[in-house]
């Protein structure tokens, strides 16, 4: 599932209107609809702040948030999954320190 997906589902869930969301992020409509199809990222303050105003877990949207980052930098599936790997051994290791 992808970031754009999961918050307009959980919008839809909700009875909230994109406008609503949008006046909240304070942009426009349109640009909401295009980070809801993946058309536009959003920053990762507008993440968190979305997570608020849906009542959801902060982790799980910065994770699909982040997760779409990675699979448009990356096209190449095995050089994606050596890069994770990496990344993860990197993550471990500052946090052994």
């Amino acid at each position: 599932m992808h970031f754009g997906e999961r918050i307009r589902e959980l919008r839809e869930s909700q009875g909230l209107l994109q406008r609503q969301l949008a006046a909240n992020l304070e942009i426009d409509t349109p640009m909401f609809s295009k980070i809801e199809r993946g058309e536009r990222k959003a920053k990762r303050d507008q993440v968190l702040k979305i997570a608020g105003l849906l009542k959801t877990n902060e982790q799980e949207l910065l994770a699909l948030w982040l997760a779409d980052q990675i699979k448009e930098l990356v096209t190449d599936e095995d050089q994606a999954l050596q890069a994770l790997k990496i990344a993860e051994q990197d993550i471990n290791q500052a946090n052994t320190k």
